[in-house]
């Protein structure tokens, strides 16, 4: 397998579900603004979203997709069939439970995230978190589900499901949106409803994939079943390796509730141009790391299971020069052209000038420190793969005092941009901890060729840099919203030149593009 092209064929993919998403948050930028309704639905949304990444996509996945693969790679698919079902079952009435608790406690879990709202808005979040809340059960099963394929080395549908979340999101905001006015309903609800419907199509998606691979689940429906699934070896080292991951995973996670606390507490709207920055900030993160992880984390546990260390390294350091390669521009790119990039995507509609260069500033702070939130994508996994979850929860503690270290610093200088800058700038001190650990125990050793790699890639990023800055400053891109076809051809044309020059400076500093990209496994 050409992990490139896997890779790519995967970021690809998550570009699609990227591209939807863009979409999907420009409709509501567009249909409700930075407005305190809207900031509603993203803390509303954020709950089962936190839980989401938290457990299905967090510590689950970091505890089962290692032992998924080393089980593959040693006792073959009966057993490992096996110790799916089991899983399945457990995790289908575990979830059955939180979604209940969760949205009997929904007052509560507004608060702990956004007691700085008033009391319309704050009604406006619990009932939109009990609309929502179902969702995690069904992201907890797709979890487990693209789990499966991506050990089967089917990428395809687990890359390609979050369209279908960010398709019916949008397609219920603009049907249901009037409908909802004229019976005197919060119109921003009919997102929550796109939400639930995203989920159960996420979930009902993999159900052909996992036929075609005959993987899928036999989900023990009655008491006898779930005692024996609880009873099985391999749901009991998952939920031993799940302890010190979801410590690892939460203290990320706390931060990020740290940062909707503040937010609530900065005014209208501040929790909404937190959002608009995400948006921004995920796109790098799902093309390069998130898809280099999905790659990597079961080829490294297969390296693992059979003590290739050689290989393991080899994994190891072609994905960090994809990191460098591919994340340094992307970190470049939002550091100097933030304000373009915002004012094409959201500007228009109820999204005011104001409230562009607010995301943008916002933006910009993630650009400072997009390194190593890719970069952690990569790194962690070489943890995983081994199944040691209590380094990362370790190195988590620290960078989670870290991050609201600097918010106590940052925040009254810069306000709602200081919470991205602090995130970005702890998560390179994340990526540095646990690479640096890796490098000791001998589990990377850089392959020949890292310093003039660093150079050539400074280098490019410099001269595309310098253009972009030039382009940024050089058009009043808020003006040009009267002209939405022309600032959009405008972005279009500055970014395809950008990409050019960065890969035309690399190629004639004698880098060998191609080279460069290939990894046979």
């Amino acid at each position: 397998m050409n992990l490139f092209k896997a890779a790519f064929s995967i970021s690809a993919l998550t570009m699609l579900s990227r591209i939807t998403g863009l979409l999907r948050d420009q409709v509501g930028a567009a249909l409700f603004g930075a407005s305190a309704m809207m900031d509603a639905f993203w803390i509303a949304f954020r709950i089962p979203n936190l839980l989401r990444r938290l457990f299905a996509e967090g510590a689950f996945s970091q505890a089962f997709v290692p032992l998924l693969a080393a089980t593959r790679a040693r006792h073959g698919d009966d057993v490992t069939h096996a110790l799916v079902d089991a899983v399945a079952t457990v995790m289908l009435w575990t979830m059955v439970a939180v979604c209940t608790l969760g949205i009997v406690s929904a007052p509560v879990l507004v608060w702990l995230l956004a007691s700085g709202f008033d009391a319309p808005t704050t009604e406006a979040t619990v009932r939109m978190t009990r609309w929502m809340f179902p969702y995690i059960g069904c992201m907890s099963l797709v979890a487990l589900s693209s789990a499966v394929l991506n050990t089967w080395r089917r990428f395809a549908i687990p890359a390609f499901t979050p369209v279908l979340l960010n398709v019916s999101t949008v397609a219920a905001a603009w049907l249901l949106t009037p409908i909802f006015r004229r019976h005197g309903i919060e119109p921003v609800f009919s997102m929550a409803v796109g939400v639930m419907l995203g989920g159960v199509l996420q979930l009902g998606i993999q159900v052909p994939a996992l036929l075609r691979i005959v993987a899928l689940p036999r989900i023990g429906l009655t008491w006898s079943r779930l005692r024996a699934a609880w009873a099985h070896p391999g749901v009991g080292e998952i939920l031993a390796k799940m302890g010190p991951a979801v410590i690892g995973v939460s203290v990320a996670q706390l931060s990020l509730m740290i940062n909707s606390q503040i937010a609530s507490h900065l005014g209208a709207g501040a929790v909404s141009t937190l959002q608009y920055a995400d948006r921004l900030m995920e796109l790098p993160i799902a093309m390069l790391g998130v898809a280099l992880g999905m790659v990597l984390t079961p080829q490294l546990s297969a390296a693992q299971a059979r003590e290739d260390w050689e290989r393991y390294s080899g994994l190891l350091d072609w994905g960090l020069r994809m990191v460098l390669l591919l994340g340094l521009p992307c970190a470049a790119g939002l550091l100097t052209f933030a304000l373009p990039i915002v004012a094409t995507l959201f500007h228009r509609g109820a999204f005011t000038a104001h409230a562009a260069q607010l995301a943008a500033a916002a933006t910009m702070g993630y650009g400072a420190g997009l390194i190593g939130l890719v970069g952690v994508k990569v790194v962690a996994p070489g943890y995983y793969a081994k199944q040691d979850m209590k380094t990362p929860m370790y190195v988590g503690i620290g960078v989670m005092l870290l991050t609201q270290a600097l918010n106590l610093v940052l925040v009254p200088w810069l306000g709602v941009s200081a919470l991205t800058l602090s995130l970005s700038l702890a998560a390179i001190v994340n990526a540095g901890w646990l690479l640096w650990g890796l490098k000791r125990l001998e589990h990377w050793r850089p392959a020949p060729g890292w310093p003039l790699l660093m150079v050539r890639a400074l280098l490019a990023c410099a001269v595309m840099g310098a253009g972009l800055a030039w382009a940024a400053s050089g058009f009043d891109w808020l003006a040009l919203g009267a002209h939405e076809a022309r600032r959009a051809g405008l972005l279009a044309l500055v970014i395809t030149a950008a990409v050019l020059v960065y890969f035309g400076t690399l190629a004639l500093s004698g880098m060998n593009l191609r080279q460069a990209f290939r990894r046979q496994v």
